[in-house]
């Protein structure tokens, strides 16, 4: 009878290292890919364009809303449409309304205006993840903006402690008046805000 060639048997080392070999080149393949980027967020401490004052934004049941968290000269909103409210101070004031997300990487409400009393439709974007864009139009044209620059982007670096807890703002600034605590929740200043006269759509 003729010789029939053996069976090949393998080894179980070559093949316990083939498959090593594997899960590393495609765990590298893996690790290679870049993250997720995390999307767009808007809610933070802001600077505007003057460096007059701080705007804290808030997610409020799915629409952002901002305060005045700080301010270099805290005023009174003296030419407020409404009478009743020429006394309250600016400090802590509501002055981004409503801001729904529109698309991606857009928010459309309004925002008021206490140098002139008039509240305009606008809507905020982010050109990055510390600048922001805020846009304003009078009658749905005469827009305006300007870019507000995120705190954390300008400040010293800070424990996770002192960055909840402190609200110093650059040592370039001036502070003057009582500033609120920074664990003040953004919403509960919005409540009862809707239907105010100074938050009247102007189309």
């Amino acid at each position: 009878m003729p010789n029939r060639p053996k069976p090949i048997s393998a080894n179980p080392r070559l093949l316990s290292a083939a498959c090593a070999a594997w899960l590393i080149a495609n765990g590298a393949v893996l690790a290679q890919q870049p993250p997720v980027p995390a999307p767009p967020d808007p809610t933070g401490e802001w600077v505007v364009a003057k460096q007059v004052a701080r705007i804290k934004i808030a997610n409020c049941d799915g629409q952002m809303w901002g305060v005045v968290s700080w301010e270099t000269q805290p005023g009174i909103d003296t030419k407020n449409p409404d009478p009743n409210l020429r006394s309250r101070p600016t400090l802590g004031m509501p002055i981004l309304l409503g801001m729904a997300a529109s698309k991606a990487n857009k928010w459309e409400g309004q925002i008021y205006n206490s140098e002139d009393g008039h509240t305009y439709s606008a809507s905020i974007t982010l050109l990055d993840p510390n600048t922001l864009r805020v846009q304003g139009c009078f009658l749905g044209f005469l827009c305006g903006g300007e870019n507000w620059t995120r705190v954390e982007s300008l400040d010293p670096p800070a424990t996770a402690t002192t960055q909840r807890t402190s609200t110093k703002p650059p040592a370039t600034r001036k502070t003057t008046g009582k500033q609120p605590d920074p664990t003040d929740d953004v919403c509960s200043r919005t409540l009862g805000s809707a239907g105010l006269s100074h938050e009247r759509g102007l189309k």
